[in-house]
């Protein structure tokens, strides 16, 4: 099917402009699509830092709404040129292997089964792009590596805990491949989050993933961290959805206004493909590391309306990343221990809220039509209508630091609605008066 929604003259005059047409169907399976996902930091998750006393937060995520688990790499880390005393999770020293931090195979196999019995998907980080700095292969396959004018392995940016893979030498795909099909035979996962995706070649993701599909008795899903249209045309359900992301940090900077939104999400309808998913969110691993929580992206409460906006936006998938739910308010060290202080979970019922919205909500989640409405300031406000099949999601947020009071007249169908968070009963006949407090939100749901 083709995109059902657009920006009210936006996108059209944006694929005028580059002389773009209708964005192409892609090969992906919506069925194989989560409503949600919930990054896991295992190192960090307990004080135990294991999958066994993970585990035990398996009925907590339940109730929270989570529907995927995504777990960082856990395999093996080298030892050679680490970085830290633990080193990176993404430095990896045997692809079939399971790091020693956290368990045994017997371990991650029974966790897996635990969240798989409670509803739960799992997928594992899949690092293609480079090894540790002592991986094995380094020793039996040399050739399986890019190699500098003296002859040794090289590494790229300032990762030099890493060797570079040679995706020429087609021995190195089938043996990656082999790897990668391992997890799924051995230990029943349902997919993979791809590093890096878009430094690896097309090429090969689009000999892997329907070589890995044809060989396993369920949905795989394919997640790349990367956000290229060709990933989604290799194969990959969903790609990050880093612009939007940035354009959200902007905006709760005051650098921008809320029209950037319209922007980004005009891009992805005329770059991707229909069927492409987008991964949404307000933090992950990478960004909390190296950035700050999203307490300091989104300090105070500027991060509620963008989370909101990651549940409900088109063609999204939205990400939890582990301690948000609590929150946790300083980044966490990539290298190092620092166990997450799990106490309050003071976000865990928004979350929940809206990830029960999702469910329940198929507008919200299917190729639901996307409509602008045109109230208040633009550039403060960022409002519209999610619809499908007779159900209708209406959202407001409020990208300010000041009060909002909105007039809409004849903007909104005559219905009754019901507020999602405070159950507050509308009956919109034509008119209403809306206010929003500074960085909020409300969520309309059609009766």
């Amino acid at each position: 099917m083709k995109q059902k929604w657009i920006y009210a003259g936006l996108v059209a005059s944006l694929m005028s402009l580059y002389g773009c047409g209708q964005p192409e169907e892609s090969v992906t399976n919506e069925s194989d699509t989560p409503g949600n996902i919930y990054e896991v930091n295992v190192r960090q998750y307990t004080p135990e830092g294991s999958f066994k006393a993970f585990q035990q937060h398996l009925p907590r995520l339940k109730q929270m709404g989570v529907e995927m688990l995504w777990f960082m790499p856990v395999t093996p880390i080298s030892v050679e040129d680490r970085k830290g005393s633990l080193g990176s999770y993404y430095a990896v020293a045997d692809y079939k292997g399971v790091n020693p931090e956290f368990g045994n195979l017997s371990d991650w196999k029974a966790l897996v089964k635990a969240a798989q019995a409670q509803g739960m998907k799992v997928i594992v980080d899949w690092v293609a792009n480079h090894t540790g700095a002592d991986n094995h292969w380094l020793k039996s396959h040399p050739d399986f590596f890019i190699k500098d004018s003296t002859g040794n392995a090289v590494y790229a940016f300032d990762w030099s805990d890493t060797r570079d893979l040679d995706y020429d030498n087609m021995e190195l795909q089938d043996s990656m491949i082999a790897a990668m099909q391992f997890w799924i035979d051995e230990t029943g996962i349902d997919g993979f989050r791809c590093d890096v995706a878009g430094e690896v070649p097309t090429a090969f993701w689009q000999k892997a993933i329907p070589a890995i599909r044809a060989k396993s008795k369920k949905n795989l899903f394919f997640l790349a961290e990367g956000e290229k249209p060709e990933l989604i045309e290799a194969g990959f359900n969903a790609s990050y959805a880093w612009k939007p992301f940035h354009a959200m940090v902007s905006i709760a900077k005051g650098e921008k206004s809320a029209l950037l939104l319209d922007t980004v999400l005009a891009q992805q309808v005329i770059e991707f493909p229909a069927d492409g998913k987008f991964l949404y969110f307000t933090s992950n691993h990478d960004e909390n590391s190296w950035n700050g929580s999203d307490y300091e992206t989104f300090p105070g409460k500027k991060h509620a309306p963008f989370a909101v906006l990651t549940q409900t936006l088109p063609n999204g998938i939205p990400l939890v990343y582990s301690g948000q739910e609590e929150p946790v308010l300083r980044a966490i060290p990539f290298f190092e221990k620092d166990t997450i202080p799990f106490k309050a979970y003071q976000r865990a019922p928004m979350y929940k809220k809206l990830q029960e919205l999702r469910k329940q909500q198929r507008a919200l989640f299917e190729k639901g039509s996307f409509d602008k409405i045109a109230i208040g300031d633009a550039n403060l406000v960022y409002a519209f209508s999610r619809k499908h099949e007779g159900k209708e999601v209406i959202v407001f947020t409020n990208l300010s630091d000041a009060a909002q009071n909105i007039h809409l007249e004849n903007e909104i169908p005559q219905a009754k609605y019901h507020e999602v968070f405070t159950n507050e009963k509308i009956d919109f006949k034509g008119h209403f008066d809306l206010h929003l407090e500074p960085w909020s939100y409300k969520i309309y749901v059609k009766q």
